[in-house]
Protein backbone atom coordinates (compact mmCIF):
# COMPACT_ATOMS: atom_id res chain seq x y z
CA UNK A 1 0.00 0.00 0.00
CA UNK A 2 1.27 3.21 -0.81
CA UNK A 3 0.49 6.86 0.05
CA UNK A 4 1.26 9.84 -2.13
CA UNK A 5 1.81 11.44 1.55
CA UNK A 6 4.55 9.35 2.30
CA UNK A 7 7.93 8.11 1.50
CA UNK A 8 10.81 5.83 1.64
CA UNK A 9 13.93 7.21 2.88
CA UNK A 10 17.06 6.39 0.62
CA UNK A 11 17.24 3.12 2.35
CA UNK A 12 14.19 2.02 1.76
CA UNK A 13 13.62 1.11 5.39
CA UNK A 14 11.67 3.38 7.16
CA UNK A 15 8.86 5.82 6.04
CA UNK A 16 8.79 9.40 6.77
CA UNK A 17 5.69 11.74 6.08
CA UNK A 18 6.02 14.88 3.86
CA UNK A 19 5.40 17.24 6.78
CA UNK A 20 8.41 16.08 8.63
CA UNK A 21 10.65 16.06 6.28
CA UNK A 22 9.22 19.60 5.47
CA UNK A 23 10.43 20.54 8.94
CA UNK A 24 13.49 19.13 9.21
CA UNK A 25 14.77 21.32 6.22
CA UNK A 26 17.33 23.28 7.24
CA UNK A 27 18.41 26.16 5.06
CA UNK A 28 19.79 29.97 5.68
CA UNK A 29 18.22 32.26 7.63
CA UNK A 30 16.91 34.74 5.24
CA UNK A 31 16.19 32.46 2.40
CA UNK A 32 13.63 30.68 4.45
CA UNK A 33 12.31 34.12 5.42
CA UNK A 34 11.57 35.57 2.53
CA UNK A 35 10.04 32.04 1.57
CA UNK A 36 7.66 31.87 4.56
CA UNK A 37 7.11 35.24 3.61
CA UNK A 38 6.21 34.64 0.16
CA UNK A 39 4.08 31.85 0.50
CA UNK A 40 1.38 34.20 2.63
CA UNK A 41 0.57 35.31 -0.87
CA UNK A 42 0.93 31.65 -2.70
CA UNK A 43 -1.83 30.49 -5.77
CA UNK A 44 -1.38 27.31 -6.44
CA UNK A 45 -2.19 27.76 -10.45
CA UNK A 46 -0.16 30.57 -10.67
CA UNK A 47 2.91 29.53 -8.73
CA UNK A 48 3.09 25.68 -9.17
CA UNK A 49 2.27 25.94 -13.21
CA UNK A 50 5.22 28.53 -13.08
CA UNK A 51 7.92 26.07 -11.03
CA UNK A 52 6.77 22.46 -12.46
CA UNK A 53 5.62 23.71 -15.72
CA UNK A 54 2.38 24.31 -17.70
CA UNK A 55 -0.19 21.08 -18.23
CA UNK A 56 -2.05 19.56 -15.63
CA UNK A 57 -1.35 20.13 -11.74
CA UNK A 58 -0.53 16.90 -9.37
CA UNK A 59 -2.40 16.31 -6.33
CA UNK A 60 -0.58 17.42 -3.28
CA UNK A 61 1.05 14.91 -2.31
CA UNK A 62 2.84 14.03 -5.64
CA UNK A 63 3.40 17.73 -5.98
CA UNK A 64 5.11 17.80 -2.33
CA UNK A 65 7.75 14.79 -3.71
CA UNK A 66 8.20 16.44 -6.83
CA UNK A 67 8.84 20.13 -5.44
CA UNK A 68 11.21 18.25 -2.61
CA UNK A 69 13.37 16.43 -4.80
CA UNK A 70 13.54 19.57 -7.25
CA UNK A 71 14.71 21.81 -4.04
CA UNK A 72 16.90 18.91 -3.29
CA UNK A 73 18.70 19.57 -6.26
CA UNK A 74 18.87 23.49 -6.15
CA UNK A 75 19.98 23.24 -2.55
CA UNK A 76 23.40 21.14 -3.64
CA UNK A 77 23.71 23.96 -6.45
CA UNK A 78 23.66 26.29 -3.50
CA UNK A 79 26.39 24.20 -1.18
CA UNK A 80 28.67 23.60 -4.13
CA UNK A 81 28.57 26.80 -5.31
CA UNK A 82 27.85 26.22 -8.82
CA UNK A 83 27.60 28.87 -11.06
CA UNK A 84 24.40 27.72 -12.21
CA UNK A 85 22.82 28.15 -8.88
CA UNK A 86 19.67 30.73 -9.08
CA UNK A 87 18.37 32.14 -6.28
CA UNK A 88 15.50 32.83 -7.47
CA UNK A 89 14.35 29.58 -8.21
CA UNK A 90 15.40 28.13 -4.94
CA UNK A 91 12.89 31.03 -3.48
CA UNK A 92 10.27 29.86 -5.99
CA UNK A 93 10.67 26.51 -5.12
CA UNK A 94 10.92 27.07 -0.89
CA UNK A 95 7.80 28.94 -1.91
CA UNK A 96 5.90 26.48 -3.82
CA UNK A 97 7.01 24.04 -1.12
CA UNK A 98 5.56 25.80 2.10
CA UNK A 99 2.47 26.96 0.18
CA UNK A 100 1.83 22.92 -1.26
CA UNK A 101 3.19 22.15 2.30
CA UNK A 102 -0.12 24.29 3.95
CA UNK A 103 -2.50 22.98 1.58
CA UNK A 104 -1.64 19.55 2.02
CA UNK A 105 -2.05 20.37 6.23
CA UNK A 106 -4.92 22.02 5.99
CA UNK A 107 -6.66 19.08 3.12
CA UNK A 108 -5.51 16.24 5.89
CA UNK A 109 -7.16 18.66 8.70
CA UNK A 110 -10.57 18.55 6.66
CA UNK A 111 -10.73 14.91 6.66
CA UNK A 112 -10.73 14.56 10.15
CA UNK A 113 -13.26 16.84 11.00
Amino acid sequence: MTNDYLLFNQGNTEMQDLMTMITTLRRPRLLARAAKFGAQDYDRDRHLQRVLGYGSLPGTGSALVRLLEMEKEVNAQRLAEDAAYSLVRHLDLLIALLGEAQLFKASRASQYQ
